[in-house]
């Protein structure tokens, strides 16, 4: 119980640097452009055991989904806007080998490049063009002084043995994974149903919600290769992860 108490005092501060770190300035014109879409109302995460499921969802003032990035023609400086859920998860609960940071998950948008090999989410028949289409990611957040939203996703070098991630993983130089959970938007909501053992049948576990502008980085070595940007809007204000599961 002591252990779970001080690595819950280390993640809220952890994550409450962050907004010191954060910044409102413009990097697109996502941030200016029906803001709404991005302004958090309400997060809820509720299990239903006789299911085996878990949905995660996050109300908007706005039209959930509906403002999606720009495409830029190149992986370099691609824009991600993202609704992120951080939560007190293991790194092992979700496919992960043991590591620091935060276990987060993240619906995400990207026009100019496609993580999810091993799904088709237009049903097209083509499995690398779907971008666009909000996925879900689990990816392990850190501190990130380098870039002005405070986070980035985990990396490590490719030629590191030790490194273990989940199956589903496309294949890049972080601590991300590409799980296939199906993502809907409706009206003012988003949403995603994770079964319940691809994460440790965890349901004890607090978390957040975020919402937020990223970029990849594939040619400055000093940048992430994906680092937060600007954070838009915080269900809890402050980041301290206060919400507790539902149970159904």
């Amino acid at each position: 119980m002591t252990f779970k108490i001080k690595k819950m005092k280390s993640i809220i501060f952890f994550l409450t640097t962050i907004i010191i770190l954060g910044t409102t300035e413009s990097y697109t014109q996502e941030s200016s452009h029906k803001i709404d879409d991005f302004t958090i109302k309400q997060v809820r995460v509720t299990t239903k055991k006789d299911l085996g499921i878990t949905i995660w969802e996050i109300d908007v003032n706005g039209t959930a989904g509906n403002t999606t990035p720009t495409k830029i023609g190149q992986l370099d400086g691609a824009p991600v806007l993202g609704y992120v859920f951080p939560t007190t998860l293991q790194p092992t609960d979700v496919g992960f080998g043991q590591t620091n940071g935060i276990v987060a998950l993240a619906l995400t948008s990207h026009p100019d490049f496609d993580d999810t090999p091993l799904w088709d989410e237009n049903n097209d028949q083509i499995f690398n063009n779907d971008g666009l289409v909000w996925h879900p990611h689990w990816v392990i957040l850190i501190k990130d002084e380098r870039v002005p939203g405070g986070l980035s996703v985990k990396q490590f070098k490719k030629a590191d043995k030790t490194v273990v991630l989940p199956p589903t993983n496309p294949n890049m130089p972080m601590y991300m994974d590409s799980p296939g959970y199906p993502v809907t938007t409706r009206q003012n909501t988003i949403n995603v149903v994770v079964p319940n053992y691809r994460m440790n049948n965890q349901s004890n576990f607090q978390y957040d919600g975020v919402t937020a502008f990223m970029k990849v980085n594939t040619s400055n070595e000093n940048l992430p290769m994906l680092g937060v940007y600007e954070i838009y809007s915080i269900a809890s204000g402050n980041l301290s992860l206060p919400y507790t599961v539902k149970k159904e």
